[in-house]
């Protein structure tokens, strides 16, 4: 008989972790007497980051006491007390590899679901004192598991659980934690967990995201952990030497580059709204430059074009811009990026500022190609008709289409620019713009620009109703950060280590998108450690290779993993959060 053996609760707190503050609710300890169970948690609990915990479809998290058994012997310890784990209910029973997806129980008063694994996260390593932890417990296959409450009322420890349903498909947590974090998807599987109408959205969409790749046949990667569908791996890796074959001035302010192989053999096809990185020597005898540039041309032709915005201070674009002639050579990595055109039936929304056209360009030179029947949007902001690149090339590509769709906001037209021909409206690209657009809420949306352009648009399309699955955004520089439950402070531009762990004879590591490069000491321990103390924005939550949040784009260079990973990520890719260089590298970082 399943039997209740401890409920406990703890409300958030502030945690040092690290030189930082870690807001956190892992710390659980257990009450005597009877509780009540609500909706969202149990009186007295809370959840310190509700973006990975907590909501009604992870109200209570279960852990069980075969599995306190089982890591007393495997960790050889035995200091561990009910709630150790940071679950609410300590059971007796309801093993993982027993207990499915869609089972009901019925616990004192209340009724319950169960709904998902656990998802590990570091702050059960923190509370465990053992940062192996997260990937431990998906490993060992005992993850724990979460349950949606039913029906809301009073229970206490030595409740009979009575089990009241069986889910259908029959797919144990166990199971399902594997389906989702080893490399292992097979269809079948698959489609049996989307038929558990108790399956939590999060989890749905996992294993929607797996299916759609398995119909791809491209196998690399796990778009389930990453939300990326997978894409074939980069063509080569590292640098490669490319010519100039064309410079053309695109407007006042932007200037295209148009490269080949120096053999004259085709260079791998991109895909459309692909991006590679360039490294330039504008000083023979100093550091390299590392720039990256969308690719804006035609997908396929055998040439890659990239368009540059000369800035005023630029390094990269004005080496580019004063030095590079005809016939000169660039290093050149191949095309990667996720931020690509979909394959859907749904209408497209290609919107843009400034040299953010670039990647979405790309996408209509596709779209112009295979003569898309799809209504397709063309919107894009501009300063005025002397900054305004592609115009004549857009207009001409949108003719091919028989859908096509444009409208050209200038912020300040100039006496020259003459309304509802160079531009349709005076300025900026707004959300009450694209509102008066009627655009289709069903549609596929691209957006590349500035950043408040783009965190604006996507915010107010959202609350418009588009899916916000469908509003795909490229970001020229770092990326925000992901460090959950870190307590937010100011945190200077990146920089060199303030304080290195010793002096260094080892490899170097490059910081793309932050224009960094760094000598590797063993006392950083991982890359993700390395750049953490160089402030550059990361992204992570499991610190130990499982939940992929970290994976990054292996530009050049080779690493080890200090920890193998619960399914390695794509070729080109690394995780950046159990690794170390092996020689120099190169990150998308």
């Amino acid at each position: 008989m399943a039997t209740l053996i401890a409920v406990n609760v703890g409300m958030p707190q502030d945690v040092p972790w690290r030189g930082r503050t870690t807001h956190t609710g892992i710390w659980k300890w257990p009450v005597a007497g009877p509780r009540m169970v609500r909706r969202l948690n149990i009186d007295g609990d809370g959840q310190g980051d509700l973006r990975g915990h907590g909501g009604p479809h992870r109200a209570v998290l279960v852990y069980q006491s075969d599995s306190y058994r089982y890591w007393r012997e495997h960790l050889g310890r035995d200091d561990f007390v009910h709630g150790q784990f940071g679950e609410n209910f300590t059971v007796e029973g309801l093993a993982d590899d027993e207990v499915c997806i869609g089972d009901r129980y019925r616990i004192g008063e209340a009724l319950f679901e169960v709904t998902q694994p656990r998802v590990t996260c570091y702050r059960v390593g923190l509370r465990m004192d053992e940062p192996r932890m997260p990937a431990l417990l998906v490993a060992h296959g005992r993850p724990g598991f979460y349950l949606k409450v039913l029906t809301e009322g009073v229970v206490e420890a030595g409740d009979e659980i009575v089990r009241t349903r069986t889910g259908p498909e029959a797919i144990t947590v166990r199971e399902i934690d594997a389906l989702l974090y080893t490399s292992a998807h097979p269809r079948p599987q698959l489609e049996r967990a989307l038929r558990i109408p108790a399956l939590s959205p999060g989890w749905k969409q996992s294993m929607r995201s797996l299916l759609d790749d398995r119909d791809t046949g491209v196998s690399a990667g796990n778009s389930g952990l990453t939300g990326v569908s997978a894409a074939p791996p980069p063509a080569w890796q590292g640098f490669r030497t490319l010519e100039v074959t064309r410079i053309t001035a695109e407007s006042a302010d932007v200037f295209s580059l148009v490269l080949r192989a120096r053999d004259g053999s085709p260079l791998p096809p991109a895909l459309p709204g692909q991006f590679v990185t360039v490294r330039m020597w504008p000083d023979p005898r100093g550091a390299p430059v590392v720039r990256s540039y969308s690719l804006s041309g035609p997908p396929g032709d055998g040439t890659y074009r990239i368009s540059v915005k000369q800035e005023r201070h630029g390094v990269g674009s004005g080496h580019l811009h004063r030095h590079v002639a005809l016939h000169d050579t660039l290093e050149v990595a191949a095309p990667r990026g996720d931020f690509v055109l979909r394959d859907t039936p749904r209408p497209v929304v290609l919107l843009s500022a400034g040299v953010g056209a670039t990647p979405v360009l790309a996408m209509l030179h596709h779209l112009a190609a295979t003569r898309d029947t799809r209504p397709v949007w063309w919107i894009h902001g501009a300063r005025d008709g002397g900054e305004h690149p592609f115009r004549q090339e857009v207009r001409a590509l949108l003719a091919e289409l028989p859908a096509g769709h444009c409208h050209i906001a200038y912020s300040r037209p100039r006496e020259a620019d003459t309304e509802g021909s160079d531009y349709q409206s005076a300025g900026r690209v707004t959300p009450e713009l694209l509102r008066s657009l009627d655009l289709p809420a069903e549609a596929e949306t691209y957006l590349c620009g500035p950043l408040a352009f783009m965190d604006g648009l996507t915010s107010a399309l959202a609350e418009d109703g588009v899916d916000p699955s469908r509003i795909h955004t490229e970001i020229f520089g770092s990326a925000s950060a992901i460090t959950p439950g870190i307590v937010p402070a100011d945190r200077p531009a990146p920089h060199l280590p303030t304080a290195p762990p010793g002096p260094s004879t080892g490899p170097s590591v490059t910081f793309a998108r932050s224009n960094l490069t760094v000598p590797w000491h063993a006392g950083y321990g991982t890359l993700l450690e390395l750049a953490e103390a160089c402030d550059v924005p990361v992204r992570w939550s499991c610190r130990t290779g499982v939940c992929h949040t970290c994976e990054t784009a292996l530009v050049a260079g080779r690493v080890a993993y200090r920890l193998d990973p619960i399914d390695p990520p794509p070729k080109g890719d690394v995780l950046i959060c159990c690794s170390e260089p092996t020689g120099d590298v190169l990150l998308d970082l």
